[in-house]
């Protein structure tokens, strides 16, 4: 038997015209001009079809994704800027870019992870021994001496001989015990009031020839210094004795002006020199650790802009290479980043250093060499960097290299006192 179906069928005009409804449909046109959009770019003002207007989490997202993004090259960037002076420069400058971190980006890397590694290696060590007057490491020698007197005390009351020399050995220990109390005393004050101040000035002073006298004996002059600082001890405990205060200032009465400044500038210059005397005191003579937290904050930015002044004397240093300002700015990108990563090598190495030392004592000692050759290495190796990028002779780039470090480790010292003077307003 013969069957029939009905089948629906479109014309080709339908099929069209669809389409056009469809594509009509899907079509954007550009917010900017309006006109109809055939691609991610408009082709009448060029601009994007995407819309910069995304969710906050998704923009940092890509940005990090931006600085972060080490894939396979990570292994082929990080090993020969280690092992291998001005390779990732040369390589670069030749053009063979694809294979490799950019220099910017692996700087943004490493600095970032350097600073924030670096806080935990300054908070395991002892922060509180760095302060104004070195207060922290007297005292630490002063518990020290009293305990070891303690204990020859100790060993003398408890044995059975009583002869005159035991009898006078006591007594001076005690007379010892009595002295360096006082001094600990002195040395604990608060560090806040004048007297205090001075009082901590020479009793450390005091300790420190108290020492020299028990090693070597004091000299006639470093006697006689001994017998003046007593008698000033002795004015400042009866209040006789106007403290001498740390100034900040280029005029007899401590204040400091400069005559291209007008009066109120010289003004408020005199307020700051006076809180940062003030604030600098009191973080010092207390606990440091918020004070250096804030001084390594300050480091990333205050390095960022030594980046190019540092590229500035490559270029000045080598102003007959025939090289662009961005071309050393790259040296000082890939110096950096070396100098960055091999300090933390060098400081994980000496933690291990040290966490090992009782446990795998030969496994410590190697690492304290390996650490002790980065820190070797890293002269040599700069000064290879500077060879193989800029081709000169040894001498010459030796001479430069000089030259070179000389004034950048006076640019690092301005950096640090930048650091220290940002961090000490910021406590």
């Amino acid at each position: 038997m013969t069957t029939t179906e009905l089948i629906e069928t479109e014309t080709a005009t339908d099929v069209v015209n669809s389409a056009i409804s469809e594509s009509k449909k899907e079509s954007k046109s550009c917010e900017n001009c309006h006109q109809e959009l055939n691609g991610p770019f408009c082709a009448n003002c060029g601009q994007s079809s995407d819309s910069t207007l995304k969710y906050f989490w998704l923009v940092i997202m890509h940005l990090l994704d931006d600085i972060f993004s080490f894939d396979s090259r990570a292994s082929r960037t990080i090993w020969p800027l280690i092992t291998r002076p001005a390779f990732l420069t040369n390589e670069y400058f030749a053009g063979r870019r694809v294979h490799y971190v950019p220099p910017l980006r692996l700087y943004l890397f490493i600095s970032i992870v350097f600073f924030i590694t670096l806080k935990f290696f300054i908070a395991s060590d002892d922060v509180n021994s760095i302060d104004l007057n070195g207060k922290q490491e007297v005292v630490t020698q002063v518990k020290a001496h009293i305990k070891q007197l303690k204990t020859e005390q100790n060993s003398l009351q408890g044995s059975s001989t009583e002869s005159t020399e035991a009898l006078a050995e006591i007594t001076r220990l005690n007379e010892e015990l009595a002295k360096f109390n006082n001094y600990l005393s002195d040395l604990n004050r608060e560090y806040s009031s004048g007297q205090n101040k001075e009082m901590i000035r020479i009793t450390r002073k005091l300790v420190e020839l108290e020492f020299d006298k028990a090693d070597e004996g004091l000299s006639s002059k470093e006697q006689e210094r001994f017998e003046t600082l007593v008698e000033k001890r002795i004015k400042v405990l009866n209040g006789d004795l106007i403290s001498e205060e740390l100034t900040i200032g280029n005029n007899e009465d401590g204040s400091l002006s400069f005559e291209f400044l007008s009066t109120e500038q010289n003004k408020k210059l005199n307020e700051f020199t006076e809180e940062l005397k003030e604030k600098g005191e009191k973080a010092f003579n207390s606990d440091t650790g918020p004070l250096m937290e804030q001084v390594i904050g300050k480091l990333p930015q205050l390095m960022f802009i030594l980046l190019p002044l540092f590229a500035v004397l490559l270029k000045v240093m080598f102003i007959f290479s025939k090289r662009l300002y961005m071309e050393h700015l790259t040296v000082a990108l890939h110096s950096h980043s070396f100098i960055f990563i091999t300090v933390l090598l060098y400081e994980m190495l000496d933690l291990l250093e040290d966490y090992l030392a009782e446990t795998s004592p030969n496994i410590a000692n190697f690492s304290g060499v390996v650490a002790g050759g980065l820190l070797v290495w890293i002269p040599i190796y700069l000064f290879l960097m500077q060879k193989r990028v800029y081709k000169q002779g040894k001498f010459f780039t030796f001479v430069k290299f000089s030259i070179i470090g000389t004034l950048y480790i006076m640019m690092i010292g301005v950096t640090a006192i930048v650091a220290m003077i940002w961090g000490i307003m910021g406590t």
